[in-house]
């Protein structure tokens, strides 16, 4: 690692922080509030940086919802190497702040023991902060309130209008970011409830929700082999880039190798977890869905905090933190396949269009094929005018100069997740159409036992608001996903309930008509891998 920028798990700076190493956290802190600060007109803002990603939209998706307004990716193979790119964009822009020159960006440590235990760092829920000096400023962490308005042309819905006024702090799960005409009273209501609870009251719950979506499901006496941190395991066994890149192409390999259509078979078939799946369950618990039992009925139903939509997630400061891990959990995939020097996209396979998923971004015709040339727009290689690609991302270490420290919580082998004893079945969900639906949303596996229900697996697609109007992608709107039913025996499996659940409806049901989740078991996996 000799000269390389090392990411450091941001739970070590704390606790150096709090051993009276001060620097480095504050040094980080000191170059958030730098590029807070800075003219929002300035590329290297954060008001500039986080408007990339989705809003405010440019390009041909400003007021027409057939295109994405925003350059991020998803649901396509460029969704590890563009927000690769973004991470670097942004942590270049810290370090060009005066006297922060050497800082690196950290990663919020999704999956080790401290985070399944207490939540996010705490530092990430103060809203002020005191520099060893005295100083004390508002967290650039916590919140970044807005220097400049942002307006969403595209509002079909009266109830989810994502402009953003001057002055508008960013927020997280249980208060409310809708802040449109017709939002606005609702919001003012619930988040005055929500203050109520008081700061320390607030944060634990915020914490309880981020632990229930990476633990909820206890299957065999084993935590979480349901839930979110079983995701993060599971997707570095995917065995090729493309359906390790992005949720629409491991659906496609797992329909392809489960033999949808024909009957279920004895052979055991593998099962593709995309690194982008356990990012959107992130995204949306932090930003207000929350992962309930059967008599759940969404204890804060107004929650629309801002990471749990596309369209404003790059506005909260720990996006980055979190795609920073990602990206951490990316290069430990690269490691274990040994694609550091190269990576391979299967040509014109689902995921590899402009089209897919979420619609083409700024500058990106309909039904253009993506690879490893597609260029990362808006992002220029240091000190060119060339744009980057994927071919330019690849070699973290010696492409980028960077590396990242150990990831704690990984385990040596899948080997350690006790087996069941028994085949995992493997659910096969469809027919939601998700241009129907406003925003993101969960689909969730339940089975019963001894009359009450119990969670097995849950899928969450992050999405966009206007996803309805999205003529580029009609053809990609409906959903199809695989829950992996860890532990179940066969007469439990072909029992399962499936339920969708949306903004509207916390709790979830079996769907209207016309969104009636479709599912039935398409094969099975050995127990414990």
């Amino acid at each position: 690692m000799a000269g390389l920028r090392v990411r450091r798990n941001f739970r070590d700076l704390q606790d150096e922080y709090d051993k009276g190493n001060r620097k480095p956290l504050e040094t980080l802190i000191r170059a958030f509030q730098g590029i807070q600060e800075l003219p929002p007109h300035d590329q290297k803002s954060f008001f500039s940086l986080a408007g990339l990603h989705g809003e405010p939209f440019r390009g041909a998706g400003w007021g027409n919802a057939s295109w994405w307004g925003g350059y991020c990716n998803h649901g396509n193979v460029l969704f590890p190497t563009w927000h690769r790119a973004y991470c670097f964009a942004l942590e270049s822009a810290l370090q060009s702040i005066p006297g922060c020159e050497d800082v690196t960006l950290p990663y919020w440590n999704e999956i080790e023991e401290a985070t399944l235990e207490r939540g996010i760092p705490e530092v990430f829920l103060k809203k002020k902060w005191t520099f060893e000096d005295g100083g004390v400023i508002d967290n650039p962490l916590y919140s970044y309130k807005f220097q400049k308005k942002i307006t969403d042309n595209l509002n079909p819905f009266p109830d989810a209008d994502y402009s953003k006024g001057y002055g508008y702090e960013t927020c997280r799960y249980p208060y409310s970011g809708l802040v449109g005409p017709a939002d606005i009273k609702k919001t003012e209501e619930h988040n005055a409830k929500i203050n109520e609870l008081g700061d320390d009251k607030v944060n634990e719950i915020f914490n309880e929700n981020v632990q229930s979506w990476l633990l909820h499901t206890d299957i065999d006496g084993v935590k979480g082999r349901g839930g979110v941190l079983q995701k993060f395991f599971d997707c570095l066994n995917a065995p090729n880039y493309t359906v390790f890149s992005n949720t629409t192409s491991a659906t496609q390999w797992n329909d392809d190798h489960f033999n949808v259509g024909e009957p279920t078979s004895d052979t055991v078939s593998p099962h593709v977890v995309p690194l982008e799946s356990p990012h959107n369950d992130i995204h949306l618990a932090v930003g207000g869905y929350e992962i309930g039992d059967a008599n759940f009925d969404g204890e804060y139903p107004g929650a629309n905090g801002d990471m749990g939509e596309n369209d404003t997630a790059g506005f909260d400061p720990v996006f980055y933190f979190h795609h920073c891990f990602i990206d951490a959990m990316f290069w430990q995939w690269q490691k274990k396949h040994g694609e550091i020097k190269q990576l391979n996209v299967i040509p014109e396979y689902p995921g590899t269009n402009s089209v897919d998923n979420q619609g083409p971004t700024p500058g990106t015709p309909g039904g253009t094929w993506l690879s490893l040339d597609t260029p990362l727009d808006p992002f220029k290689l240091p000190g060119t005018n060339k744009t980057m690609t994927s071919k330019d991302v690849i070699d973290i270490e010696t492409q980028l100069g960077y590396t990242y420290s150990p990831i704690k919580g990984l385990p040596h082998s899948l080997d350690d997740v006790p087996a069941t004893g028994h085949p995992d079945h493997v659910l096969r969900i469809s027919g939601i159409n998700r241009g129907l639906i406003p925003g993101s949303f969960i689909l969730s596996a339940w089975t019963t036992e001894n009359g009450k229900e119990r969670l097995i697996g849950f899928h969450s697609t992050l999405s966009r608001w206007h996803v309805q109007g999205c003529a580029n992608c009609q053809s990609h709107l409906l959903v199809t996903t695989f829950v992996r039913l860890h532990g179940l025996t066969e007469d439990q499996a072909s029992k399962v309930k499936v339920k969708l659940h949306t903004r509207d409806n916390r709790k979830g049901s079996t769907g209207p008509e016309g969104q009636k989740p479709i599912h039935h078991i398409v094969g099975h996996l050995l127990g414990g891998d």
